[in-house]
């Protein structure tokens, strides 16, 4: 078992510090200068989209909105990651690696941006009105490669529906265990019946339970996270100071720890805000807006919803009460832990497993989803959903109780395979994602509210989501 561990480990580290870190980042960088810098020049137009409401069928039949998307992938997007991940890359990498965090966001947003428009592009629609679609779905209609699709669909299903929902129950056991000192079975039982509970009710009860917790969850950290930073105000200019002249610095450079610290930012950025990996375009898919550019930009906001802001509030707090040099070796989540103790005194250590709590469940909510949409990617049997869904239960009951080191490497396996799969896809359909960005943007400048006719692009094939009764439904929906 020890070989094999380092065999894993080994693969899994070469392909997150090699391959992937230098494909994610040029193509992001392809992506951006292709859309003339959208995601920095649209951010306004961002905000108003993500209000913007739903329409509704002659049938009454309600979808699901841009915001009930946004909080889909959000929920999946945002968890232990933004506590612990941002920890590790602080004590691994020092405070230069949260800079590199933020440029892989602003530069892999663009490629968010793509692989959610194509989500649009190519969507299906479900028999009770809502929307699935994703990577597998453009690799198929998109590239007519049906072996890609199956291959992704697989590949996300194990990684995100199955063993990332044990590392996530894992991380909540542990926690609570560790504030509370409850029996991990006793909190393996109540998870488990609780995501259950969720996930039989389908999409729409899916959407209901994220468009509550995430903005609450996300809500009551980063008000406790700036209370933290108030607090201790004065340290915030040294923390500037070190972020950036460590990143930039020529010690580091001399020393040759300059390399590791760009690595453990883009890293650690990269499991965080997944951008361009292909899970979140999964709930992008779900929306029904007017033109599939709307949810690109609302996943965009997404990433630096993230990055920017959640994981930077866990780098600040980290940071600005400087327990990453205290000497005593902590890491991950008892770092930030101890960051929260040191302003909040005991309560810290508790607030932290609270809101590990509810990270963790939404991320198991969100996760479960991504591979719901690729099991009826490549079935339509309810037997083989409901299994999968049996499945997931019991990968959270398990997680609660086991010891996941080897799962976390091989997750990051899974996880790097997806992302290169879903990164050929990206760049072979990049020039009809271009098209429709181009028709959106020629639209949106002469005064319009944006509405996608599949016939606006020849070249589209296998496209059903499109049409003239869609277009009809967004002719009054105009954005504020």
């Amino acid at each position: 078992m020890e070989t094999l561990s380092s065999i894993i480990d080994f693969i899994s580290n070469a392909l997150w510090s090699y391959v992937l870190v230098y494909t994610l980042i040029p193509v992001g960088l392809y992506f951006t200068f292709k859309l003339r810098f959208a995601q920095f020049t649209h951010i306004k137009h961002m905000f108003k989209l993500i209000t913007e409401g739903v329409v509704k069928t002659d049938e009454d039949q309600e979808h699901v909105s841009s915001f009930g998307a946004f909080t889909i992938s959000s929920a999946s997007r945002v968890g232990t990651g933004n506590l612990a991940g941002v920890a590790i890359a602080i004590f691994m990498g020092g405070a230069g690696a949260v800079f590199w965090m933020w440029v892989l966001a602003l530069i892999g947003a663009a490629s968010s941006m793509i692989e959610n428009t194509l989500a649009q592009v190519y969507k299906k629609k479900n028999e009770d009105g809502t929307y699935r679609g994703g990577p597998a779905y453009y690799m198929k209609q998109g590239l007519g490669f049906g072996w890609m699709g199956a291959s992704f669909s697989v590949l996300i299903t194990i990684t995100f529906g199955l063993i990332f929902n044990s590392v996530q129950a894992n991380t909540i056991a542990n926690a609570i265990n560790g504030a509370f000192v409850v029996d991990p079975l006793i909190i393996g039982i109540v998870i488990a019946s609780l995501t259950g509970l969720i996930i039989f009710g389908g999409l729409k009860r899916i959407v209901s339970f994220t468009q509550i917790i995430f903005p609450a969850m996300a809500g009551i950290y980063l008000l406790v996270a700036f209370g933290v930073i108030l607090l201790n105000i004065t340290e915030l200019s040294s923390v500037f100071y070190h972020i950036f002249s460590e990143a930039l610095g020529m010690e580091q450079a001399a020393t040759g720890a300059f390399a590791f610290m760009v690595m453990q930012g883009i890293k650690r950025g990269l499991f965080s805000n997944e951008a361009g990996m292909g899970s979140t375009p999964n709930a992008g898919a779900t929306a029904e807006v007017s033109h599939p550019v709307k949810q690109g930009f609302i996943q965009t906001l997404g990433v630096f919803v993230d990055t920017l802001l959640i994981s930077t509030a866990t780098a600040f707090v980290i940071l600005i009460t400087n327990v990453h040099n205290s000497g005593e070796g902590l890491n991950g989540i008892q770092l930030t832990q101890m960051a929260m103790d040191s302003t909040l005194g005991d309560s810290g250590t508790i607030f932290i497993a609270f809101i590990v709590l509810l990270f963790s469940f939404s991320s198991i909510i969100g996760n479960y989803y991504y591979g719901e949409s690729n099991i009826e990617y490549m079935t339509n049997s309810k037997l083989a959903v409901n299994t999968f869904r049996a499945g997931v239960i019991f990968m959270v009951l398990f997680g609660t109780m086991a010891s996941l080191q080897l799962v976390w490497n091989l997750a990051d396996i899974f996880m790097g395979l997806m992302a290169i799969l879903n990164i050929i896809a990206l760049l072979m359909l990049r020039k009809v994602a271009f098209r429709v960005y181009k028709d959106y943007v020629t639209q949106l400048k002469a005064g319009k509210n944006p509405i996608f006719n599949k016939r606006s692009i020849p070249e589209l094939k296998d496209v059903e989501s499109w049409d003239d009764e869609h277009n009809r439904l967004h002719e009054q929906q105009v954005i504020k």
